[in-house]
């Protein structure tokens, strides 16, 4: 029988590299829109922080939706 290719572990470590590159992308985003808008450095960089302030809302959100498509141990389908 074939098993799992990934321990817990490597998947937990997986799974929180995924989030910092996702939280990452959004505040890179928010860089380069204020940097294509013309923004000096306190600009670009408040863009950055906003969107490292957005992105881990939007993290925040798809965590939790998404946990409820996932089944409960107890046999039912997510929370309520």
């Amino acid at each position: 029988m074939v098993g799992p290719s990934m321990t817990d572990a490597e998947r937990d470590v997986a799974s929180r590299r995924l989030k910092i590159g996702f939280v990452a992308l959004v505040a890179v985003s928010g860089g380069l829109i204020a940097i294509q808008a013309g923004g000096s450095l306190p600009i670009v960089a408040a863009g950055v922080v906003g969107g490292l302030v957005l992105g881990a809302a939007l993290l925040w959100f798809l965590l939790r939706w998404w946990a409820e498509f996932l089944p409960n141990p107890d046999g039912g389908r997510g929370r309520r």
